[in-house]
C-alpha cells in the first residue's frame, strides 16, 4: 500500500473515532458569556431598617449603598420585575457579608402581596447559610442575642458531606438561616477535583 492511501485511511479513521466520541460524550451547555460568578442574593424583607440591622449587629454585615423608591404608574414594574404593576419598592440597600456574595434588601409593598414567607418545604423555600469557625461558640452567641435557633447542631458522619456541621436559626421576621462548619473539611473534598466555594478558601 502507497503513502498517501493509508494517510487517507488513518485520516478517516480518526475522524471517525472522533465523531463517535463527540456522540458518545454527553453535551455540554455553552456557559453564558462572561460570567464570573454570583454578585449578590436579593431578598424581600417587611421592615428594610429591622433586616439590615439584624445584619449587622447581629451577624457583622456591613451595610452599603441604598437606591431610593422605585415606583411606576404604567406596567414597567410588571416588565421589568415580574411583579403587580402597582408593586412599590420603598427602598433596597446593598448589604457586604464578610468574605462571601452580597445581600440585596428589599422592601416591597404591593395590592397582591403574600405576607408569610415560604418555608424550606414549599416552592421558593430558601435560606442563607454563614460559615463558622467555631459552632458551639457561633451558637452561644445568637441565643445570647435572643436569637431563635432551632434544636442542636448536626453533623453528617457519612457521604459526601461528612464532617458538615450545621444548625438553623431565624431572623426576627421569620427568615429562614443557617450556621455551617466543617473545621476538618468535608468527604467531597477527598476527591473532587473542582471543589466547592469555600469563604475560607476564596481563591481556590
Amino acid at each position: 500500500m502507497t503513502l498517501r492511501p493509508l494517510l487517507h485511511r488513518l485520516l478517516a479513521t480518526t475522524v471517525c473515532a472522533a465523531t463517535l466520541a463527540t456522540a458518545a460524550a454527553p453535551a455540554q451547555a455553552a456557559p453564558i458569556p462572561g460570567m464570573r460568578g454570583m454578585q449578590h442574593i436579593g431578598i424581600t424583607v417587611p421592615n428594610m431598617k429591622e433586616a439590615v440591622a439584624f445584619f449587622k449587629d447581629v451577624l457583622a454585615c456591613e451595610p452599603s449603598f441604598t437606591f431610593g423608591a422605585f415606583k411606576f404608574e404604567d406596567d414597567w414594574m410588571a416588565r421589568h420585575l415580574n411583579v403587580h404593576p402597582r408593586a412599590a419598592i420603598s427602598d433596597f440597600q446593598m448589604v457586604r457579608c464578610g468574605n462571601g456574595t452580597n445581600l440585596e434588601v428589599f422592601e416591597y409593598t404591593a395590592p397582591d402581596q403574600n405576607r408569610r414567607g415560604p418555608r424550606n418545604s414549599d416552592i421558593g423555600g430558601h435560606h442563607l447559610a454563614f460559615y463558622v469557625d467555631d459552632m458551639d461558640a457561633a451558637v452561644a452567641y445568637l441565643k445570647a442575642k435572643g436569637v431563635q435557633v432551632l434544636d442542636k447542631p448536626s453533623t453528617f458522619t457519612e457521604g459526601p458531606a461528612a464532617g458538615l456541621t450545621w444548625v438553623y436559626f431565624l431572623a426576627p421576621w421569620g427568615m429562614q438561616l443557617e450556621l455551617v462548619s466543617a473545621p476538618k473539611g468535608m468527604a467531597h473534598e477527598k476527591d473532587l477535583k473542582r471543589k466547592l466555594w469555600d469563604p475560607r478558601f476564596p481563591d481556590k
